[in-house]
């Protein structure tokens, strides 16, 4: 009985550890290009949040089941499980050092972005909410606009990059082909120069169609380290993750202007 009991036991702690544990993937999306994904899917799951890290893109080692990356998105995808929500985040094109500014609205990186999004609709069927951060708005925004698709069901921008004179800024792409709800989630201390806060309006105004959009200014955290465009700054929401991901989280679940 004992014996059987542990058996019991052992199993449990097994299926409890597959959950606590998220896959790597490697899908092909061009001709002899694949591109790695991060797949981890959450208990009794909502929805699905496809991310899009800053910087050069990637989602840094994947290590004991877990990506371990010091983006905001990378290192806040408990708290999007712990809400409900499947994580899904884009890595790199093998075929690529590192997502650039005009990479990520070029015709191949959208090609990338479908395929990768194909192989997260055979994982789930839920709806997917595209979420970047940085410079991942910027492929963000062009998803969005590039590839239509019924499961996604809307788009969240943090830490935007508004500056017009940078390549792919979320206001210089075809914001009024956007006709799905969106959030954009700033930091009011942000101190990168591609992503102001008093530039941040500029995107809504260019959301003429889109059917809900909210701005969310926001001011909180502690101990900001290091370049003012880098995760651990201001400009990664640093020492608030959770509760940035708490009113995303809630954002998603109830979108309203």
């Amino acid at each position: 009985m004992l014996s059987r009991c542990l058996v019991l036991l052992a199993l449990v702690l097994a299926a409890c550890a597959a959950h606590a544990e998220g896959s790597l993937f490697k899908v092909p999306t061009r001709d002899g290009v694949v591109t790695t994904l991060f797949w981890e899917a959450a208990p009794d799951a909502k929805a699905t949040v496809f991310l899009f890290p800053g910087g050069g893109g990637g989602f840094g080692k994947f290590e004991d089941g877990k990506a371990t990356g010091g983006n905001f998105l990378v290192r806040s995808a408990p708290y999007f499980l712990a809400n409900g929500f499947n994580v899904a985040i884009f890595g790199r094109p093998n075929d690529m050092e590192e997502l650039g500014w005009t990479e990520r609205t070029e015709s191949k990186h959208m090609t990338d972005v479908a395929k990768v999004l194909e192989s997260v609709k055979q994982k789930s069927g839920l709806p997917v909410w595209i979420v970047g951060t940085s410079r991942g708005t910027v492929s963000a925004t062009a998803m969005a606009i590039n590839v239509p698709d019924p499961t996604i069901a809307g788009l969240v921008l943090t830490s935007s990059v508004v500056r017009y004179a940078t390549p792919g800024a979320v206001p210089r792409q075809d914001l009024k082909a956007i006709k799905i709800p969106v959030l954009v989630y700033h930091h009011a201390k942000d101190a990168c120069k591609h992503c102001q806060a008093s530039e941040v309006p500029y995107i809504l105004k260019g959301l003429i169609n889109a059917p809900i959009k909210k701005l969310m200014v926001v001011d909180g955290g502690a101990n900001p380290t290091g370049d003012v465009c880098a995760g651990q700054h201001w400009h990664g929401f640093i020492g608030m993750e959770k509760e940035a991901v708490h009113a995303i989280s809630d954002w998603i679940d109830t979108p309203t202007n």
